[in-house]
C-alpha cells in the first residue's frame, strides 16, 4: 500500500523543542500490511484503553497481523474482555473470539507493559460534566501514563477527541521535557478514532483514518502504523488540524440533529410527518444531507465533542452562536419530549401525577448496551419528578440507574404492562412493539415507527 503524505508543513515553534524545517516533496511510503514493526519490541502495537473505541481498535490491529497489547487500568474490563462478555459488534464479537485463543494478542493491567510496544494507541474518554465543560481527567491521566513508560524508538498516537492542541500539551511537550525529542527520539501524532458501536455497516478497515503528526517524520510514522488497520489514511499538516477534523466531523452532526428537531416541532405544528418530509428532500442527489431528529443524544461524541471546541473558543473571548445554540437545544430534548407526553396525557385527561408511563429502549442507539449521555436518563428523571409512575422495558439493560442514585429494574414482559402511555426512546432493531397496540397513547420519540395506531410522534 502506498501512503501520499504532503510534508509542505508551515514553520512554526514549539516549545521547548523546534519542529523540523519545511520541506517540500510528496514522500511516498509503501508498507505491507502485514509487515511488522520493529522487532526490538515485544509488540507492534499497544492501546492504552480498552472501552467502546480501544478494543475495536486492538482487534483491527491483530486481525492485520500484528502483536497487540491491551492495557486497561480496570481489572473488571480485562476479565469481561477475556470471557468475551462485551459490548460489540456481530463482527468484532468473531474476532474477539479467535483472538483469544492467540499469543500475539495479550492484555494487562500494569502501564509499565507499554515500554514494550512499538507503538502505543490512546483511546479514552473525554466527557463533559454536568456543567459542559471538559472533563480532562481521563484524558490527563492516560497521556500522563504514556509519557511517563515512553521509550526511544516508539511511536505515540492519540485517538481522543479533544480540544485543539491537546497532543502538543500532554504528549509532545512532556516528552521533551523527558529529553524525548518528538521527531526524533520519538514520535508523536494525532489520528482521531472512527468507531461507530453497534453497527457492521462500515468494516474497520474501511473507514478512512486522518493523522497528523507534530513533525513531518511524527506524522509519516504514525500513518504507517495506522494504515495496518485501514486501506486509507489521509494525512495533515499537522497535529492541530487532525484534532480540529474530529471536532468538525462531530460538530456538524450536532447543528444537522439540532436542526432536523427544530423541523419536527415545524411539522407537528402544521400536522405533518418529519419523516417523510425528510425522506423526500434525500431524493435530491445533491446538497443535502438526511439528519432525522429524536429524543436527544447520547454517547460520547456529539452531546459532548463540540463543548470542547466551545470551551476552548470561550477562552479566545471568540463566540460561535450556530454551535452553542444547537448544543443548547440538544440539552434541551429531553424535557421537551416529556412536555410532549404531558401535553398528550392532558389532552387524554390525564395529569402527569400518577400516570403510568413506560419507556421502551433505554440506551442511547439501537442494538448496544451503552448507557453513556442517553437521553433516556434525563427523562425517566424528569418523569419521576413530575410525580409519574414510571417503569422502563430494555433487553439489553437489567438496571438503571439514575444521576440521582436510584436505580429501576427493566420489567420482565411487557406485555403485562399497563401504561397510561408509552414513550418508544429506543427500538433495537429485534425488538417487537406489536404488543403496544394496546397502549392508550404511543409517543414515538424515534419518529420511525410504523403500524401502531395510537403512535404519535413529539
Amino acid at each position: 500500500m502506498t501512503i501520499e503524505l504532503n510534508s509542505a508543513f508551515v514553520a512554526r515553534t514549539l516549545s521547548p523543542y523546534p519542529l523540523q524545517q519545511e520541506a517540500s516533496a510528496i514522500l511516498s511510503v509503501v508498507v505491507s500490511p502485514g509487515d511488522s514493526l520493529p522487532a526490538a519490541f515485544d509488540y507492534d502495537v499497544a492501546v492504552l484503553g480498552l472501552g467502546y473505541v480501544g478494543l475495536p481498535n486492538m482487534l483491527a490491529f491483530h486481525a492485520a497481523g500484528l502483536r497487540v497489547l491491551g492495557i486497561d487500568r480496570s481489572d473488571r474490563r480485562l476479565a469481561e474482555i477475556r470471557c468475551a462478555r462485551v459490548d460489540l459488534t456481530a463482527s468484532d464479537r468473531e474476532r474477539l473470539s479467535g483472538a483469544l485463543a492467540e499469543e500475539r494478542f495479550e492484555l494487562a493491567a500494569d502501564s509499565a507493559n507499554l515500554q514494550r510496544a512499538a507503538a502505543v494507541v490512546i483511546c479514552v474518554p473525554t466527557p463533559v460534566d454536568a456543567h459542559q465543560v471538559p472533563d480532562l481527567g481521563p484524558l490527563g491521566r492516560a497521556c500522563d501514563t504514556a509519557v511517563a513508560n515512553a521509550v526511544p524508538g516508539q511511536v505515540l498516537i492519540l485517538t481522543s477527541t479533544t480540544y485543539v492542541g491537546t497532543t502538543a500539551e500532554l504528549l509532545a511537550r512532556p516528552l521533551a521535557a523527558r529529553g524525548l525529542r518528538p521527531g526524533l527520539d520519538v514520535h508523536v501524532a494525532f489520528s482521531p478514532e472512527r468507531i461507530n458501536p453497534g453497527t457492521d455497516s462500515f468494516a474497520h478497515e474501511a473507514v478512512p483514518r486522518v493523522v497528523g503528526g507534530i513533525t513531518e517524520e511524527c506524522t509519516r510514522r504514525a500513518a504507517e502504523v495506522v494504515q495496518k488497520s485501514t486501506t486509507t489514511v489521509h494525512t495533515v499538516t499537522s497535529a492541530e488540524t487532525a484534532e480540529m477534523s474530529k471536532l468538525i466531523e462531530n460538530t456538524f452532526r450536532a447543528v444537522n440533529i439540532a436542526l432536523a428537531n427544530e423541523f419536527a416541532d415545524a411539522c407537528g405544528t402544521l400536522d405533518l410527518n418529519v419523516t417523510e418530509a425528510i425522506d423526500a428532500a434525500a431524493t435530491k442527489p445533491y446538497g443535502f444531507m438526511p439528519f432525522y431528529p429524536g429524543p436527544g443524544v447520547g454517547g460520547h461524541c456529539i452531546p459532548c465533542d463540540p463543548h470542547y471546541l466551545l470551551w476552548q473558543m470561550r477562552r479566545h473571548r471568540r463566540a460561535l452562536p450556530v454551535v452553542e445554540h444547537a448544543m443548547n437545544a440538544i440539552a434541551g430534548r429531553p424535557r421537551r419530549i416529556v412536555e410532549r407526553a404531558m401535553e398528550f396525557l392532558s389532552a387524554a385527561g390525564r395529569s402527569m401525577h400518577d400516570a403510568r408511563v413506560l419507556v421502551v429502549g433505554v440506551t442511547y442507539k439501537p442494538d448496544v448496551e451503552d448507557l453513556r449521555e442517553s437521553p433516556a436518563l434525563e427523562i425517566v428523571a424528569e418523569l419521576l419528578d413530575r410525580g409519574a409512575v414510571v417503569a422502563y422495558f430494555d433487553p439489553f439493560v437489567d438496571e438503571l440507574r439514575l444521576p440521582s442514585g436510584q436505580v429501576l429494574r427493566s420489567i420482565a414482559d411487557p406485555r403485562a404492562a399497563v401504561p397510561d402511555l408509552a414513550i418508544i426512546h429506543t427500538a433495537h432493531s429485534d425488538l417487537d412493539l406489536e404488543w403496544l397496540s394496546e397502549a392508550p397513547i404511543v409517543l414515538d420519540a424515534t419518529y420511525r415507527i410504523d403500524g401502531l395506531p395510537a403512535a404519535v410522534q413529539p
